[in-house]
């Protein structure tokens, strides 16, 4: 059953942990279809020679799928996948303003932190004149029994005080600002970038380190020109689909 590679993956060309890359080369096997859902995987004596490691660094690596709930062992029958990776892309990112206020079905909002922010924040891709104060909100959005986003928000201090905290919890970033009543954003831009998860975006979001992560910036400016909303998302990439109407 061992599966033989175009040409042996060097395991050395990054500083991320041997078996962490596997892991994220046999959650991709499972992913695809090669290991398909009931099959019975390679046994740890062949997959240690095709990538020419350790025994137990393919044990490390397993043991992250087991504990994903992706693959199964059975005593003197071998190990099987149970069930395929959860990569089925349903958290899609608009493109334009009215996709981005719509919440995901299913979806629930954690509020891990709200508070004053230290001094003015040194935001990438800035747009506007900075608000003379912002409020800083940590959100961890969940789909039932997965979180899929981890996102810091800065809004400006006067516009956190017509924003409820029941608000917080169900709304989306940019729709908080679209529901305050008389505000008219004037103008909106998203950014997104293409990452690895660090050891906190890690933790928060249930994956692997350096596991792939979608970062998008949006930043909404007011009608006086004023950078009122900055807030910067972190989302799992295996749960992320970007669709963009080309005519």
């Amino acid at each position: 059953m061992t599966t033989v590679p175009l040409a042996r993956v060097d395991l050395n060309q990054s500083s991320v942990s041997r078996y962490i890359q596997l892991a994220t080369l046999f959650r991709q096997r499972i992913t695809s279809g090669q290991w398909r859902s009931g099959a019975q995987i390679p046994t740890v004596a062949d997959l240690a020679e095709e990538y020419g490691v350790a025994r137990a660094t393919i044990r490390q690596a397993l043991d992250e799928l087991v504990r994903e709930g992706l693959i199964e062992r059975f005593r003197a029958r071998g190990t099987f996948v149970r069930a395929r990776a959860r990569n089925q892309l349903w958290c899609q990112v608009g493109t334009e303003w009215s996709g981005l206020l719509r919440a995901i079905d299913g979806a629930s909002i954690e509020v891990l932190a709200d508070s004053a922010a230290v001094g003015l924040p040194e935001l990438r891709y800035a747009i506007g004149t900075p608000a003379a104060a912002y409020r800083q909100l940590k959100r961890r959005h969940w789909r039932p029994g997965q979180p899929f986003l981890l996102a810091d928000l800065y809004i400006s201090e006067d516009l956190r005080g017509r924003i409820s905290d029941e608000d917080l919890r169900l709304k989306t970033a940019l729709r908080l600002i679209d529901d305050i009543p008389g505000l008219i954003p004037a103008s909106a831009r998203q950014t997104l970038t293409i990452a690895a998860a660090d050891v906190e975006s890690a933790q928060a979001l249930q994956i692997p380190i350096n596991a792939p992560v979608a970062v998008v910036h949006r930043r909404v400016v007011d009608s006086e020109g004023q950078l009122i909303l900055a807030a910067d998302g972190i989302y799992r990439g295996d749960v992320l689909r970007l669709d963009i109407e080309l005519r």
